[in-house]
């Protein structure tokens, strides 16, 4: 019974520190709306063309606090014109201790913009709408997969640049 408890105690002080993670601030950091065809694009007729172009930027701010700023670009054409152009930067300010690296580039690369993207999506339909469009609703994204496909670049990247000096040296 003594060596249970022992060996118990041994293992829990062997265990990792628990990760933890808290939104701090969520805000919005630049925002900017344009209809440079009103008034007469009202009476366009047509099928738009839209244009959605993301972005993710990631700053550290302090020990285990970085702000994760979420870039959408979404312009609307109708034939050459253009209709609209929403653009705007939603961040978030959020800490995080106890990750290990590859979990922390996890995490603020698909957790943290998962965290701010419904905030731009009401931002930007509450613009278009407000611009006098009817409403515009961004369908969810899937950062995973925009994740997942940063890291194939990342390794293809790398495996080029030890590839490049291998083959200058032949």
């Amino acid at each position: 019974m003594a060596d249970e408890i022992t060996n118990g105690a041994a293992g829990a002080e062997a265990l990792p520190s628990q990760a933890q993670f808290a939104i701090q601030k969520v805000y919005v950091k630049d925002v900017s709306f344009e209809a440079p065809g009103t008034p007469m694009v009202f009476n366009e007729q047509g099928n738009p063309d839209l244009n959605l172009n993301l972005n993710q930027k990631v700053g550290k701010l302090a020990d285990d606090v970085y702000e994760v700023v979420l870039g959408i670009n979404l312009t609307c054409k109708l034939g050459d014109k253009t209709v609209y152009i929403v653009e705007l930067e939603q961040a978030g300010i959020f800490a995080m201790t106890g990750f290990d690296e590859r979990n922390l580039d996890f995490m603020l690369g698909t957790y943290c913009p998962n965290v701010l993207f419904p905030y731009a999506r009401q931002l930007a339909s509450e613009l278009i709408q407000a611009g006098g469009f009817p409403p515009f609703y961004l369908q969810p994204i899937n950062f995973e997969a925009i994740y997942a496909e940063s890291l194939r670049r990342r390794a293809d990247q790398l495996k080029s640049g030890m590839a490049a000096p291998a083959a200058g040296s032949a």
